[in-house]
C-alpha cells in the first residue's frame, strides 16, 4: 500500500529559509539546468523556452517526450517551462500548483499566470536588448498561437533550434516503445477507411478555397482515419503519425518498421491509386513536404490547433490554408449509429467495475486497512476484468481528505492518504475499451458529512443534471450552456476552477477535442459525447467533484425542431447520504428518479450476466427511488405559501 505520509509532514517546498525545505518528493534539477545551459551558450541564446508538449501538441505524451518533466520535476498534464543563464521558471493553471509545489526544487520559479502573455512579459524583463530566445519549433503549435510570441518588436528575437537542446543533456532518455500496430475489429466500425477518406475528400471539394491537400497532424486523426491503434503515448491507443491525403493520393508518415504485413495488405500498400495507402519514414515528414509544396498549383489545408510550427514552417504562406480543427476532428466528433452503440456498451461494462470498487470500499474502510492507492489499484483490477478492457484511460485519481482538494491530484507512495470513514473520497477513473473509452468521477463519504460537505455535494449535483436535463437549440457552443453547471454553486458563493466537460472518444483520447463546453469547443449536434463535471474545492479540506459521460440526443418539444438534450451514459448511483433533497427541485428530483430508474434497467441485466449477485443488491439498494416529499414539493409548497402571503398583503392594502 506504499508509505502512509505522516500527519505533520511538510509536502510543499519552502525556498524562503535557509536552508530551503525541499519535501522528499521533489526532484534535484541542479545539473541538468548546468548541462542545458552549457548547450545554451554556443548558440548565442539567452532563453531557452521547454513546452510540456510532443510533436504531435498532444495533451498525454510519451515518457520520452516528457522533457518538461525531466527539467522540472513537474509531472502535470499542463506546463511550460524557461531558462535562462540564472533564473528558471514554470507556469501552470490552478490545477497543479500544489503539485509543483511538491515536486520542484529551489531552483524553478512557479508562476501563476498561464497566459502566453505572461510568459511574453517574463522573457522581456530576463532577456536584454538584442538577445535571442531559442525554441524547438516541432514543439510549437502554428501560426496563431506562435505569432503571439512574436518579440521583435521589443528588440528581441525567437530563434528556432531543430535539435531538442534538453535530449541533448537527457542521457537516459527513453527510447520509442516498441508495439504492435493494430487495426479495430470489423464489429466496432461502420466505415471502413476507405469510406471515411472518400468522405473527408468529398469536403475537400467543398472547400471554396480550393485545397489540394489536407495534412493530419493530432494523433487520432490518423488513427480515426485509417480504423488503427497503437501504443506509443500511455493511457491513449495512438502511435507516431502524420498523413498527407490528395485527391488521388494517400501518404501515411509512421515507423514502417512496425507495420505487419497483414496491415500492408490492409491499406492497400503495395499499390498506388487514390485508396492505396504510400507508408513512409515518419522522420521524412519535413523532406517530403518540402518537396511536394514545390510543386506548382497546391494548397495544403491544416489545423492549427494541432499542426507544429516545423511543419508550417516548410508551406509557403500562399499554398497554405488553415482551419482551427481539421475536417478529421470536425467529422470524429460525431459518432455513427455503430459508434454510439458500442461505446454505450463500453459504459455498461465499466460501471460494473465502479460499483465494484465502491461496494468494496465500503465494506474495507470501517476496518482502517485501505489507502488511495489501494484503491486505485482496486478500480483497475475490476476494469481489467471486463470484456475488450486494454487497461486505464488515465492515471486514476484517488484522492481522500485535502489531497481531495487538488482537483489532478494522483495517490504516490509519498503522498497517499489511509482512507476513513471520517473523510470524503473522490475517485476519477476509466478505462479504455476496444469499443470506447469511459471517465467517470463519483464522490462518497462512508461516515456523518458535514452541512457544509452535503449541501456543496448537492448543489454539484444540482449542477450535473441541470445540464444534463436541459433542451437547446442543435449547434448552441457548450460554453453557452456551461453556466448552468455553476449555478447553484454561485447562488451561495461557490465555484470551481476547470473545465466542466470534454469530448470522449471510441478507444481513443479520454479528452477527445473539440467537444466540450469551452469557448474554443465547436457546437454541439447530434451524435456527440462529452463529459459533464461540475465540482467544488475546498482547500486542505475537501474535494467534491461529480462526472458523467453523456451523448447529444435529439429532444421532443412541443412546438420547435432540431432541438437535441444529453442522455447520460455513465450508470452508477450518487451517495445518497451527500444529497440534501430539501435543495433539488421537482423537476431535479424526478431526473435524479428517471436516471435511477436507467441505472436498474440498463445495469441490472449486466450484473445479472457477470452473476454479480452481491453487487446488484448494492447498485438497488443505492438506486431507490428518492422520496418526492423531502424535496420538489416541499419547495413547491413553500414558493405557493410565500405567494398566498403575498396575495393577502396585498388584498389588506386594498381593502
Amino acid at each position: 500500500s506504499g508509505n502512509i505520509v505522516a500527519a505533520n509532514e511538510r509536502t510543499e517546498r519552502n525556498c524562503s529559509l535557509t536552508p530551503p525545505y525541499i519535501p522528499s518528493t521533489a526532484v534535484n534539477t541542479t545539473l541538468r539546468l548546468q548541462e542545458l545551459r552549457e548547450k545554451m551558450l554556443p548558440l548565442n541564446i539567452s532563453a531557452y523556452i521547454i513546452p510540456g508538449t510532443d510533436a504531435h501538441l498532444s495533451e498525454y505524451i510519451a515518457p520520452r517526450d516528457n522533457r518538461l518533466a525531466f527539467m522540472t520535476g513537474f509531472t502535470g498534464s499542463a506546463g511550460t517551462a524557461v531558462v535562462t543563464q540564472t533564473k528558471a521558471a514554470m507556469w501552470t493553471d490552478s490545477r497543479y500548483w500544489v503539485q509543483a509545489e511538491r515536486q520542484m526544487d529551489c531552483n524553478w520559479a512557479l508562476e501563476k499566470d498561464v497566459s502566453v502573455a505572461s510568459v511574453v512579459d517574463w522573457l522581456l524583463a530576463e532577456v536584454p536588448h538584442g538577445g535571442q530566445i531559442g525554441f524547438d519549433p516541432f514543439l510549437f503549435v502554428s501560426v496563431n498561437r506562435f505569432s503571439v510570441f512574436n518579440l521583435e518588436s521589443s528588440n528581441r528575437t525567437l530563434k528556432s533550434i531543430p535539435n531538442n537542446l534538453v535530449d541533448e543533456v537527457w542521457k537516459d532518455r527513453p527510447p520509442i516503445q516498441p508495439y504492435s500496430l493494430t487495426r479495430l475489429p470489423d464489429r466496432v466500425i461502420q466505415r471502413s477507411w476507405q469510406m471515411k477518406v472518400e468522405h473527408i475528400r468529398n469536403q475537400m471539394a467543398d472547400n471554396p478555397y480550393d485545397s489540394t491537400a489536407l495534412l493530419l497532424s493530432a494523433l487520432d486523426e490518423s488513427a480515426w482515419l485509417f480504423n488503427m491503434r497503437g501504443n506509443d503515448i500511455p493511457y491513449n491507443p495512438f502511435f507516431y503519425s502524420y498523413t498527407l491525403l490528395t485527391m488521388d493520393e494517400i501518404w501515411l508518415f509512421l515507423h514502417t518498421e512496425r507495420v505487419t504485413d497483414e496491415l500492408k495488405v490492409y491499406l492497400n500498400a503495395s499499390c498506388n491509386g487514390p485508396l492505396c495507402v504510400q507508408l513512409k519514414s515518419y522522420d521524412t515528414i519535413l523532406g517530403e513536404l518540402k518537396k511536394f509544396v514545390a510543386k506548382p498549383g497546391c494548397k495544403v489545408w491544416i489545423g492549427t490547433e494541432y499542426t507544429n510550427y516545423a511543419v508550417v514552417e516548410v508551406i509557403t504562406q500562399e499554398k497554405l490554408f488553415t482551419s482551427s480543427y481539421s475536417p478529421v476532428l470536425l467529422t470524429k466528433a460525431v459518432k455513427d449509429e455503430t459508434e454510439q452503440r458500442v461505446l454505450r456498451d463500453a459504459h455498461v461494462r465499466d460501471a460494473v467495475a465502479v460499483v465494484q470498487l465502491l461496494m468494496w470500499l465500503e465494506n474495507a474502510v470501517p476496518k482502517g486497512t485501505e489507502t488511495e492507492l489501494t484503491a486505485a489499484h482496486y478500480v483497475d483490477k475490476c476494469r481489467s476484468k471486463q470484456m475488450d478492457n486494454s487497461g486505464p484511460s488515465f492515471e486514476t485519481i484517488s484522492a481522500s481528505g485535502p489531497n481531495a482538494a487538488l482537483a489532478h491530484y494522483s495517490p504516490t507512495n509519498e503522498t497517499c492518504r489511509r482512507l476513513t470513514v471520517d473523510e470524503m473520497y473522490l475517485v476519477d477513473s476509466g478505462g479504455q475499451y476496444l469499443d470506447g473509452t469511459t471517465d467517470i468521477t463519483r464522490t462518497v463519504h462512508w461516515g456523518i458529512p458535514t452541512a457544509m460537505q452535503k449541501e456543496a455535494f448537492t448543489r454539484v449535483l444540482m449542477g450535473n443534471i441541470e445540464i444534463s436535463r436541459t433542451i437547446f437549440p442543435s449547434d448552441t457552443r457548450g460554453i453557452n450552456i456551461e453556466m448552468l453547471g455553476r449555478r447553484a454553486l454561485w447562488e451561495v458563493g461557490l465555484n470551481y476552477g476547470h473545465g466542466t466537460g470534454h469530448g470522449v472518444g471510441n478507444y481513443f483520447g479520454v479528452h477527445e477535442w473539440p467537444v466540450g463546453f469551452q469557448s474554443n469547443n465547436i457546437p454541439f449536434r447530434a451524435g456527440m459525447f462529452t463529459s459533464i463535471e461540475p465540482g467544488y474545492y475546498k482547500e486542505d479540506d475537501f474535494g467534491i467533484r461529480i462526472e458523467d459521460v453523456a451523448v447529444t440526443v435529439p429532444a421532443q418539444t412541443k412546438y420547435g425542431n432540431n432541438y437535441l438534450t444529453f442522455d447520460t451514459v455513465s450508470l452508477v448511483p450518487y451517495d445518497k447520504k451527500l444529497i440534501d433533497t430539501s435543495l433539488l427541485s421537482s423537476e431535479q428530483l424526478q431526473w435524479l428518479n428517471t436516471y435511477y430508474e436507467t441505472i436498474r434497467r440498463v445495469l441490472g441485466p449486466e450484473l445479472d450476466k457477470q452473476g454479480l449477485r452481491e453487487e446488484k443488491e448494492w447498485m438497488l439498494r443505492n438506486t431507490e427511488p428518492f422520496s418526492r416529499s423531502d424535496s420538489g414539493s416541499t419547495r413547491l409548497f413553500s414558493s405557493s405559501l410565500t405567494l398566498i402571503t403575498v396575495a393577502v398583503a396585498l388584498l389588506q392594502n386594498t381593502v
